[in-house]
């Protein structure tokens, strides 16, 4: 750790990739069909991405109740845009909107978990196989960077390097799929994903392996080959599928 930022190495390594993606994303071919405004996020997505973070990793626990000014004044950021970031956050599944109560963080449940995961085997061996087949050289050469930087935070054990490279990671294949139809349906799920490892990796997930299983499918599209990424993605997601039956033991 650097004990001058709090950083370290596999952190600045995520936030290095993120750079990497937002710049591969801006060049793709799709860049006029809407992601050209990536480097600079709005204050909505701004917001969005913190609240989603704070959610995924339990600062923000389920059930505790969100107040649209406590928010604003912890993140600084305006009432509007809060109020926007928190109906996408809704529509994830993340909250909550309960009447004359407000907005709840929403509750983890393993059986949700298991349901949204057979989803999620279908779609995302399909986006990995689309990205490994019409990815540009560049969106490429950022999955080889995300696939060394994920086995730096496997090495590190870094959670929170690890968050962030996934989320990365998933925005970048989903990009580069050329598929908005399936990435859709798969962006809604990922939030609630993230946070459900997130509540049980310590107690049943092995944090390495998952960055690496990870990595195998980012080498995989970085060299083009659409079997390697399609049986990497089934390979990853058996693996999440085991961690989550485990927790019905815990």
């Amino acid at each position: 750790m650097n004990f001058v930022t709090g950083k370290t190495t596999s952190v600045r390594a995520a936030e290095r990739g993120e750079k990497r993606a937002r710049k591969a994303v801006k060049g793709s071919p799709d860049a006029a069909a809407g992601h050209e405004d990536l480097p600079d996020l709005t204050l909505t997505d701004k917001a969005y991405q913190q609240l989603e973070e704070m959610i995924t990793t339990l600062v923000l626990p389920p059930g505790m109740v969100l107040g649209e000014q406590n928010l604003v004044q912890r993140l600084g950021i305006g009432r509007t845009p809060i109020r926007e970031a928190l109906q996408r956050l809704a529509r994830d599944g993340l909250v909550v909107v309960m009447p004359r109560r407000g907005i709840l963080v929403s509750d983890i449940n393993v059986r949700t978990q298991l349901r949204l995961l057979e989803t999620r085997r279908v779609l995302e061996r399909l986006i990995a196989r689309l990205a490994a087949e019409r990815s540009t050289k560049e969106e490429r050469e950022v999955f080889a960077g995300i696939a060394q930087d994920m086995r730096e935070a496997a090495s590190a054990s870094d959670d929170l390097a690890f968050m962030r490279l996934d989320r990365q990671f998933n925005e970048l294949i989903a990009t580069a799929s050329r598929n908005e139809f399936a990435v859709r349906s798969l962006e809604s799920m990922a939030g609630l994903s993230r946070r459900f490892w997130y509540q049980h990796y310590k107690q049943a997930a092995d944090l390495p392996l998952t960055a690496n299983l990870h990595a195998d499918v980012c080498e995989a599209v970085a060299r083009r080959d659409v079997d390697a990424a399609g049986a990497a993605s089934d390979k990853l997601v058996d693996y999440i599928e085991s961690f989550a039956r485990k927790t019905l033991d815990l």
